[in-house]
């Protein structure tokens, strides 16, 4: 389908419709640009369809389920609380659908021409489509993202589905195992938990092995009071319709099971043959500051483009190689893409805790007012600074961690200092005052906790 009449050729085609390349399509459009965009599913690809939107959407339920349930302590007894799993579907679609329509009112608003259907290379300046038309373009950007890994001796079928099926299901399983040990299997365990599924992560090594320590812990601590099993340093060898076996010998028994290796860059159908374009041995596309491949006529942003692999950061390189498109002298030079795990406590990251000359200090949350008023003290924050005292890097590990990240990220963009952080007046009472909090210590004038005597720094 073509919201209008396709031209037979435009400024900038945008190969795929996610969160990278919408963006791209609509700044290019901004920018004067006669764009068009193709993408062989839903616009907002995988982001606001299968992953990012309907995760957080059903996190949320869980969240407010467990809640209600669990609410003795603040004086509220709900009685039977009871979970509609048909109409929690209904809603958590609702929420995509709802998105992916403002994405296409934003098309339309702004000319773009949106094509329904695949595209692949003809050469650095033509595309094939799938209603057998033709394009010739000036620029083109892939933002194709990505695919789940497949497993050996898993394949999908039956009661055997990936993380973006386990996230449209209509029923709560009476049991599931998850195979995989990064944040989607955290986040995916986590969810069904609380509405009172037996949870099984199968873990390689163990789950967020790559993450700080303090933070897996206190992940795997919660994980562990709310009934889910990690059997780490365990690989799946096999499976029936109910169980799963291990390497360790272990059977587990499990209504669902969902795989979560990890994701790859997905190129298939594109012919990248046919023009300059390269690929690293990893199967990512080589792009340099600028968004560019080693054909001067297209360039990828996303998860096709490298790691990591995240929405936001898609995001922002769809800007970037847009202007880029464009004649501007546009880079793509971040110093940080933060990243959230939306876990229970939730951790977010910003830049980097460790380094030559790299300091770190600790607050825990246990000394905020905010996180004791909310029964929410499990977590801390870590703010790790250089001699000159400019912040490197911010973790933060609790309640609302998912909003307070930003500001490590613009301090960080923006070369701030401890004294900076501790020095801005942040409300109260907030979960953000643990951030001025950790500066503060960091500074060695700590206010709501006492780190034994010290010398402060003038």
């Amino acid at each position: 389908m073509v919201m209008g009449s396709l031209p037979e050729e435009v400024d900038l085609a945008v190969v795929g419709g996610g969160v990278g390349g919408y963006v791209a399509a609509i700044r290019g459009a901004e920018l004067g640009l006669s764009v068009a965009l193709v993408e062989k599913e839903k616009l907002g690809g995988h982001c606001l369809n299968y992953a990012c939107i309907p995760s957080k959407t059903l996190i949320h339920i869980s969240d407010l389920f467990y809640q209600m349930k669990n609410a003795e302590r603040f004086g509220i007894t709900a009685g039977n609380v009871k979970i509609d799993a048909k109409k929690m579907l209904e809603w958590r679609t609702l929420v995509s659908k709802r998105l992916e329509d403002g994405v296409a009112f934003l098309c339309k608003s702004n000319g773009i021409e949106v094509v329904k259907g695949t595209a692949t290379f003809l050469s650095s300046n033509t595309l094939q489509l799938t209603n057998g038309t033709s394009l010739d373009f000036k620029k083109a950007i892939i933002a194709t993202g990505s695919m789940p890994v497949k497993l050996s001796g898993f394949d999908l079928g039956g009661n055997t589905i990936d993380y973006r099926e386990a996230l449209m299901l209509d029923h709560i399983p009476k049991s599931m195992a998850i195979i995989g040990a990064s944040y989607v299997a955290v986040e995916i365990g986590t969810l069904y938990a609380k509405f009172g599924t037996e949870v099984h992560i199968i873990a390689r090594s163990d789950v967020l092995s790559h993450f700080d320590p303090d933070a897996a812990a206190l992940v795997k601590r919660r994980m562990a009071e709310l009934g889910v099993k990690v059997h780490a340093g365990a690989e799946p060898v096999s499976h029936t319709a109910a169980t799963v076996k291990l390497s360790t010998g272990e059977e587990i028994s499990s209504e669902i099971i969902v795989v979560a290796v990890g994701l790859s860059p997905y190129t298939e159908g594109l012919e990248l043959g046919n023009t300059k374009v390269k690929l690293d041995r990893k199967g990512f596309v080589i792009v340099d500051s600028t968004l560019t491949t080693t054909d001067p006529n297209i360039l990828a942003i996303g998860d096709v483009a490298g790691e990591p692999m995240l929405a936001h950061k898609a995001i922002r390189q769809g800007v970037v190689a847009a202007e880029a498109a464009s004649g501007m002298k546009s880079g793509y030079d971040n110093l940080v893409v933060p990243a959230v795990i939306f876990s229970d406590p939730e951790v977010a990251i910003a830049g980097t805790l460790s380094g030559d000359g790299v300091s770190v200090t600790k607050f825990p949350l246990t000394a905020v007012g905010r996180a004791i008023a909310l029964g929410s003290e499990m977590g801390f924050v870590k703010i790790a600074y250089d001699k000159e005292n400019l912040v490197k890097g911010v973790e933060i590990v609790g309640q609302d961690a998912n909003a307070m990240i930003a500001e490590a990220a613009l301090a960080i963009e923006m070369g701030a200092t401890l004294e900076d952080i501790a020095d801005t007046i942040h409300p109260h009472p907030t979960f953000s005052e643990a951030v001025q909090e950790a500066a503060e210590a960091a500074l060695g004038r700590p206010m709501h906790f006492f780190y034994g005597k010290r010398e402060a720094k003038p």
